[in-house]
């Protein structure tokens, strides 16, 4: 496949060095100014895309390096927005869903990761990919009281500022070359549920009424892009430190979401039962194509090849083989603590996602 994703792809954020976290720290403690962390930054993006080169990635992303978290850093480009997540008082196992807070209308200003797609396509040959949260992940996170608050007075308005936010970004992003964009949207996966059904209907949320709209938000940002760009999307039950968010099938949103949503390709986590079985995919239409999220970013442990290949055959029983790729099932930091595996893990990971690719699909 010469478009994007690739057999072997890869979801985005990976472990910060701990020199990096070291000089973040520093920072925040008033100790080195901005130009120095920068430095040290763009030095540790400049490793990770040697890394990804290294295992043979045909993509490369720059490890969201600049972010605290995946999604807290684009939203405050846009606003006095944060996304906070919540303190967790267990060690592993289901995390506490981080919550939005609105102060302000949604504004885009300037372009957020145009220079960020420009550092690495100035340093490799590999297809850079952006990455950046999903449209409805606000609202998601906080619902109509979350937006009503303080910034809007009405939700249309917000809606509005959000569609426009997103298409200014995607288009400046496919403006300056960019090719391959990936959204995360936790929601979708996160529907089938049913304690985050009835955490949404205590908020005043039908849960199967804000599928469809969340779909046709998604496809108002989406419509009219430029064709030069390719937007896959990535589905996650949660991944902070290890943790999850939740668990269900994707059989609840399975048809909607493969169906309407107007992206060419879906990343689905499939590294534990959690995430149920293969036969929600026999829904996804002949013109998409699926990346099977195998290999776990929470665990140590290294996935066997026979396993994995196993998996991608199970899965040719619903999705036919040349529109299946494979990947971790989320990234390995996705707030910049980062999940509890070692750097030397991450690697044999990523390695063993390339070796599977090319073993099935040559």
């Amino acid at each position: 496949m010469s478009p994007p994703p690739f057999r072997a792809d890869h979801v985005g954020s990976l472990l910060r060095p701990a020199a990096l976290l070291d000089m973040r720290a520093r920072y925040l403690r008033n100790e080195i100014d901005f130009a120095a962390l920068e430095a040290a930054t763009s030095a540790a993006i400049e490793d990770a895309v040697r890394l990804q080169e290294r295992v043979g990635l045909k993509v490369v992303t720059d490890g969201e390096f600049r972010r605290e978290a995946y999604h807290s850093y684009f939203f405050r480009q846009l606003g006095e927005i944060s996304l906070d997540n919540p303190p967790d008082e267990a060690a592993h196992g289901r995390g506490a869903q981080p919550q939005a807070t609105i102060n302000t209308r949604l504004k885009w200003t300037k372009p957020i990761h145009v220079q960020d797609f420009e550092f690495l396509k100035k340093r490799t040959k590999a297809t850079p990919k952006i990455t950046i949260p999903g449209p409805c992940a606000l609202h998601f996170r906080g619902g109509d009281p979350a937006v009503l608050a303080q910034a809007y007075d009405d939700m249309d308005t917000f809606w509005d500022d959000v569609v426009a936010a997103y298409r200014a970004e995607l288009t400046a992003l496919a403006n300056a070359g960019c090719t391959y964009v990936q959204i995360d949207e936790t929601a979708f996966a996160k529907f089938g549920d049913p304690d985050v059904q009835a955490a949404l209907a205590a908020r005043g949320d039908d849960w199967n009424t804000l599928i469809n709209f969340y779909i046709e938000i998604t496809n108002r940002v989406l419509r009219g892009l430029p064709s030069s760009l390719t937007v896959a999307m990535h589905l996650c039950r949660g991944n902070r430190g290890g943790k999850w968010h939740a668990e269900g099938s994707y059989e609840t949103v399975a048809d909607r979401l493969f169906n309407q949503i107007d992206v060419s390709a879906f990343f689905l986590e499939y590294d534990t039962p959690r995430a149920g079985n293969f036969t929600p995919l026999r829904l996804v239409p002949k013109d998409k194509m699926i990346v099977l999220g195998l290999v776990s970013t929470k665990s140590e442990e290294l996935e066997d090849k026979d396993m994995l290949k196993r998996r991608i055959e199970e899965a040719t029983k619903y999705v036919a083989l040349d529109r299946l790729g494979i990947s971790p099932q989320c990234g390995f930091a996705s707030v910049e603590s980062g999940n509890p595996i070692s750097p030397a893990v991450q690697e044999a990971k990523l390695r063993r996602v390339v070796e599977v690719a090319q073993e099935v699909w040559g």
